[in-house]
């Protein structure tokens, strides 16, 4: 047991480093597709998921996005999922062909929940925690359970105070 708080053991992600990240994972999906390796549409995983997933409908050229918005924390505290909206039913079907893309899998509970209404769906995360790894697909880089992760969306930049003295 350790005496840090979840946000000590950070994983602080850049806008660069992102859009690096969510370029990387567009390159590992292009031609996976059940579509003669094409993807009918990409599906955001509100709000985390709405960069990246713009990033990889631009680079996989794929105009048809949507959104469904899954609400699992208040601030860091992870609570029951549950969707807030859903993608357009028709578009969706099953999940055929299909691109659901998030920032992150933590404990696999969003995913979970979009997995049981859209089964045939393609899940693919920028970034991937061990309990949330069997519910997605694709994924760049994996943390530890224990890891804080700040994404600039969630960060602002601000003075610190140097580690020794002020002169």
């Amino acid at each position: 047991m350790t005496d840090r708080l979840p946000h000590e053991k950070g994983f602080h992600i850049s806008w660069d480093q992102i859009h690096r990240d969510s370029r990387a994972l567009a390159w590992r999906l292009d031609g996976q597709g059940p579509d003669d390796g094409a993807w009918r549409a990409v599906v955001a995983i509100t709000r985390g998921g709405m960069a990246p997933a713009m990033i990889v409908a631009r680079e996989l050229d794929i105009r048809t996005v949507d959104t469904i918005s899954v609400k699992s924390y208040d601030h860091q505290n992870q609570s029951e999922a549950r969707v807030l909206k859903a993608p357009d039913a028709a578009l969706m079907g099953d999940g055929t062909g299909i691109l659901v893309v998030d920032d992150l899998v933590d404990s696999g509970k969003t995913l979970e929940l979009v997995r049981a209404l859209f089964p045939k769906a393609h899940f693919a995360t920028v970034y991937a925690k061990p309990k949330g790894r069997p519910q997605v697909q694709t994924f760049i880089t994996e943390v530890s359970q224990d890891t804080w992760i700040f994404f600039p969306w969630d960060m602002a930049l601000q003075y610190v105070e140097p580690y020794r003295g002020k002169d």
